[in-house]
């Protein structure tokens, strides 16, 4: 058998449909979250217009003629959801064309997230064309933070995984500190596409929309922070599990410094303001991933101990 796995390579690194799907699907999950941060780099710089056509820049596929720092990070933006949009396009089909293999859920979950994408890219078309209305944009946002956690479900579904079944209540808890950040995510998207704290400062308009996102903060804080405990006070609880609530631990303190620093330079700190969206979109991606294990985690566990009668006919 061993001399066949030499004179045959191929045996031994035939990669499976699942294995080739979930690394297409981290490798989709880095993009995006660059993506983001690079759209958050676009507003910041005010260049959300420096192509005033869509899709195309300036008629053509790179405007060389133009380029300068706000076209190229415009530019780029769209470069980087375009190879997502073949990405998510390769995701579903290759979940479709190798089902027979796959979790019945996940062409379904592959499909969803090739929709998302589509409307994604609807939407950054009508941030140029209705010239960055705010609603707009917040929903560009909201829709990128879906995508980006539709695919950590399908990749944190997919990699191996045995848990210990000491999970408590942690996936329950994590899970509404997920949903809560990105609450907390829509409302700082709301500030940032209407400018608010600007506004506010220079001529104390929009600061209720500001000060709601200050005091949104707190629930997602809170339950952040209660993750962490959680996790701590479980005892053996999965080494993974008790790592991700580390980080998002150290997330959580981390935007809030970055937060109030960009506050108090009034944004003008380009890229403090990256930097707080960047750390926004990761500690939801932190808390979605450790929701998916816990569940996989207590499922598995209540799965196992399942009592079967046995039959003595």
């Amino acid at each position: 058998m061993a001399n066949t796995v030499l004179q045959n390579p191929s045996i031994s690194t035939q990669i499976s449909p699942g294995d080739r799907i979930r690394r297409l699907v981290w490798k989709l999950c880095i993009a995006t979250l660059i993506l983001m941060a690079i759209g958050s780099a676009t507003r910041v710089m005010n260049a959300g217009l420096a192509c005033p056509d869509w899709p195309l820049c300036y008629g053509t596929l790179v405007p060389t003629a133009q380029m300068n720092l706000q076209v190229f990070l415009e530019w780029f933006h769209r470069l980087d959801a375009a190879i997502i949009g073949f990405g998510a396009i390769a995701l579903s089909g290759l979940s479709w064309w190798y089902r027979q293999e796959l979790p019945k859920w996940l062409p379904w979950a592959a499909t969803f997230a090739l929709g998302l994408i589509v409307f994604q890219g609807i939407l950054g078309g009508l941030t140029v064309t209705e010239l960055l209305r705010f609603d707009i944009v917040t929903a560009h946002l909201g829709t990128a933070l879906l995508f980006f956690t539709t695919l950590l479900i399908i990749g944190c579904s997919m990699m191996p995984y045995k848990g210990t079944g000491n999970v408590g209540k942690l996936p329950w808890v994590s899970l509404t500190a997920a949903i809560l950040v990105y609450l907390q995510s829509l409302i700082g998207g709301l500030v940032a596409s209407q400018w608010a704290l600007h506004q506010c400062f220079g001529g104390s308009q929009l600061c209720t929309v500001m000060n709601s996102h200050i005091a949104g903060v707190v629930p997602p804080t809170v339950a952040t922070l209660a993750v962490v405990v959680w996790a701590w006070r479980t005892s053996a609880l999965h080494p993974m599990l008790r790592n991700l609530a580390n980080w998002a631990g150290i997330c959580v303190i981390a935007q809030i410094a970055v937060g109030v620093a960009t506050f108090h330079l009034h944004l003008q700190v380009e890229p403090l303001t990256v930097t707080h969206q960047a750390i926004a979109a990761t500690l939801l991606g932190i808390l979605t991933a450790l929701t998916v294990l816990a569940f996989r985690d207590r499922n598995s566990h209540k799965t196992s101990n399942t009592y079967t009668p046995v039959s003595h006919s």
